[in-house]
């Protein structure tokens, strides 16, 4: 059984940061990529950032410069650095493993920015 879980979330004033981590447990055989979504109330599920077993990223244009995906392997722990937090950066933050078998989806954490 394969569990995704992440951490990190909470409220934040614009301006700033907050670094949210993704662990993976269980038998994946092989991870192929790892990516963070968000979704904002009432708006569809987004891609935020990926970053692929080869250590490529890419990352949506509205984080651009402001967030950094990285991982550590050791710990198949991805995190996800978010800086110069915006209100727009509200939202539940999941995070997706992306395996040779299947997806796997956490169960999402809380990012508020608020003043």
């Amino acid at each position: 059984q394969v569990q995704v879980v992440e951490s990190g979330g909470g409220l934040v004033q614009p301006g700033g940061s907050l670094r949210l981590s993704c662990a993976a447990s269980g038998s994946i055989f092989r991870i192929l990529a790892t990516g963070w979504y968000r979704q904002a109330p009432g708006k569809q599920r987004e891609l935020v950032a990926v970053i692929t077993s080869g250590g490529t990223t890419n990352y949506a244009d509205s984080v651009k410069g402001r967030f950094t995906i990285s991982r550590d392997n050791a710990k198949n722990t991805v995190y996800l650095q978010m800086n110069s937090l915006k209100f727009e950066d509200t939202a539940v933050y999941y995070c997706n493993v992306r395996s040779t078998a299947s997806g796997y989806w956490g169960q999402g954490t809380q990012v508020t920015v608020s003043s």
